[in-house]
């Protein structure tokens, strides 16, 4: 039991509320830390991702070609869509622009690629299709492998590259969620949101 002393000459003070500006000010604080821990977590086990592991520019021939490889991981949602019958759609995009300190960088030229990937229930395989291209395949790791790595890919022709200028290259991968049922598209979390985006010096 605790016990409080009051001098006897000393009335007792009434408990006074803390201002509002003060409260507001605490609850501020506390959002923004917990805010701050989110941000911190690492991914959960499971969850979507593009892991880079190759992403260069090459002369050869005459044109500027681009490698490309990485490891694509899908998330839970993804995975259940894809059984339920719902293709996927993934891009990959390469623009290459010219430097310009005065104006906007001008660009020279762009290429991409789409693949289509689609679950085939009545046969239990995968279909994966890149234009008039298509292949099926056992598993989706299998079928996953094709579109996660690009060799040789064309993007530009080197003699449209001005001489003595700087140009990049500005480099994109992603799920094409625009692609998807509208439906679906209406309240996507973000086990939806994957992909990279890359700037490359052409040297």
């Amino acid at each position: 039991m605790r016990c409080q002393l009051l001098h006897p000459s000393l009335p007792r003070m009434p408990h006074r509320p803390a201002p509002p500006a003060r409260i507001a000010l605490v609850r501020w604080w506390l959002a923004l830390c917990l805010g701050l821990l989110l941000l911190l977590q690492p991914l959960g086990v499971g969850a979507q991702a593009v892991e880079l592991k190759q992403l260069q520019l090459q002369r050869r021939d005459g044109d500027l070609t681009l490698e490309f490889s990485a490891r694509l991981t899908l998330g839970p949602a993804i995975e259940d869509a894809l059984h339920r019958g719902v293709p996927l759609y993934f891009n990959a995009r390469a623009t290459v622009y010219r430097d310009r300190w005065y104006w906007r960088d001008e660009r020279i030229a762009r290429v991409s690629r789409t693949w289509r990937l689609a679950y085939q229930p009545l046969t239990a395989s995968w279909r994966l299709s890149l234009g008039n291209l298509s292949q099926g395949y056992a598993t989706l790791s299998e079928a996953m492998a094709p579109l996660s790595q690009i060799s040789g890919w064309r993007v530009v022709e080197l003699d449209k590259l001005e001489h003595g200028s700087r140009h990049h290259v500005e480099f994109s991968f992603s799920l094409d969620n625009s692609q998807l049922p509208q439906p679906m598209q209406i309240d996507l979390g973000g086990d939806w949101k994957l992909g990279i985006e890359r700037s490359l010096r052409v040297e």
